[in-house]
């Protein structure tokens, strides 16, 4: 079939584009960047230079590629996601969800395609309940600052997604990314701030984390294009855990030092409330739908496995 991947040298991007094209999918790969046309044609694929926040530029460049379905892997996040500057870091990303997001499903629309996929989060969930939330439970609209306009923007780009008439809309929610390229890489910001001991264990740790190595959100991805009904799945793996847990387990993987504690007013006062809240009152996902729907297993079922196989 074709296929539009939209972020297509992110670092879902890069991990997807080549499985695209090994399954034999005609694939288009949108980039806002004109240097990285040609990295793009050189890995097979045909470059589409578009600013997904211009709807005008958009719906031209999706109805030329003429695709069967649009796969949304936009994201715009600094590679050092710096806690003391997520406002402005998340107000871009936010907008790229938003904006973006809407734009593309309707270019998707206008140009004829079968299908849309668009990338979530798993962890914008409310903190009631059990540790591992369903794609039924309610969204955390009372998150703490500036997470609370984040998952405003993400809600309306899932709307954007799963409501656009003549769509097959599906959502992606993904826990957290890690492996190459992101920030819990080996030479990534959330490592190195591990082996600073920089990133302690908040309060009781209570916080309870998905993840998901980029492999299984790009293998995800390929199932979405012809599996399951529209709505909205967790990609996550197996084991939803809380900080107390994870962390530890991380830091030796690094071969780092075990993280400090520090108490949740000090966390809320030095890195703010929203930092505090997810290290002590997060909820994981449940990835039961996902595997049930789309036929969707995790290769890394447990960041246990993952961070180990993934830090070497």
């Amino acid at each position: 079939m074709r296929v539009l991947l939209a972020g297509a040298t992110g670092a879902i991007g890069r991990r997807l584009l080549p499985m695209l094209l090994e399954a034999g999918h005609e694939v288009a790969g949108m980039t806002r960047s004109p240097g990285k046309a040609d990295a793009l044609r050189a890995a097979g694929a045909e470059p589409v230079v578009c600013d997904a926040l211009d709807a005008d530029a958009v719906r031209p460049a999706v109805a030329e590629a003429r695709p069967d379905v649009v796969v949304n892997h936009l994201t715009d996040l600094p590679q050092e996601l710096n806690p003391r500057k997520l406002k402005r870091a998340y107000a871009a990303n936010d907008r790229i969800r938003e904006e973006g997001g809407a734009n593309l499903a309707d270019a998707a629309r206008a140009a004829g395609a079968r299908r849309i996929v668009a990338q979530s989060v798993a962890f914008l969930y409310a903190p009631q309940g059990g540790p591992a939330r369903s794609e039924e439970d309610p969204v955390n609209a009372d998150a703490p600052p500036p997470f609370d306009k984040s998952v405003a923007a993400t809600v309306a780009m899932e709307r954007a997604t799963t409501e656009t008439e003549g769509l097959e809309g599906l959502v992606l929610r993904f826990g957290f990314w890690y492996g190459p390229g992101t920030s819990f890489a080996a030479d990534g910001y959330t490592a190195r701030e591990v082996r600073r001991r920089r990133y302690p264990i908040v309060g009781q740790g209570t916080g309870v984390f998905s993840f998901a190595h980029v492999d299984d959100v790009a293998s995800a991805t390929m199932a979405a294009l012809d599996r399951g009904e529209p709505g909205i799945y967790n990609v996550t793996d197996d084991e939803p855990a809380p900080m107390r847990e994870w962390l530890p387990v991380y830091a030796q993987a690094l071969d780092a030092k075990p993280p400090r504690r520090v108490p949740r007013w000090v966390a809320r006062m030095f890195v703010g409330p929203f930092i505090a809240f997810m290290a002590t009152e997060l909820r994981g996902a449940s990835n039961a739908k996902a595997k049930r729907e789309l036929g969707w297993t995790p290769r890394y079922p447990s960041w246990r496995q993952g961070f180990r196989e993934a830090l070497g």
